[in-house]
């Protein structure tokens, strides 16, 4: 039987280590403590604990597979490209996104970065969900504030 450190266990769980870590101080999670007084977490104690978040198998192999596609998502506005950077810096990271000869950025959680398993060079999709959309324009001909755009015919 493997016995596997708090941190190793969350990456299989897919959760966060606080929050296993908050799992194993309250008893949700039963531990074996080492010599130093670390926890540890077996095998079969995962599988159990998958087992309660994932009760139909089905589901849980088709969650792993990562591959379905995003039917039943509302949001509309999706830009499809590349990932270019992946920065990490504690709990946060900063993936840039290459749309065509655009960049776009992100700011998302570390745990999201490792558990999506992105990469430079990975294929994505950004999900823009805004309820305020600014536009911009820049300057060059017919840009005086205010004055209609003309047309030559």
């Amino acid at each position: 039987m493997a016995l596997l450190t708090v941190r190793a266990a969350a990456e299989q769980l897919g959760v966060a280590y606080s929050t296993l870590k908050r799992w194993v101080h309250t008893g949700q999670v039963r531990t074996t403590r080492t010599e130093g007084g670390h926890h540890r977490v077996s095998e079969s104690e995962i599988e159990r604990l998958l087992a309660r978040q994932h009760p139909d198998d089905q589901r849980r192999a088709r969650a792993a597979t990562g591959n379905e596609p995003l039917e039943g998502l509302s949001a509309r506005n999706r830009l499809s490209g590349f990932i270019d950077e992946v920065r990490i810096d504690g709990l946060l990271a900063q993936v840039r996104l290459r749309v065509g000869d655009q960049s776009l950025t992100a700011v998302i959680t570390a745990d999201a970065v490792k558990a999506l398993k992105l990469r430079r060079g990975d294929d994505a999709l950004a999900i823009i969900k805004s309820t305020e959309v600014m536009i911009a324009k820049t300057s060059g001909r017919n840009s005086t504030p205010g004055s209609p755009r003309r047309t030559r015919s």
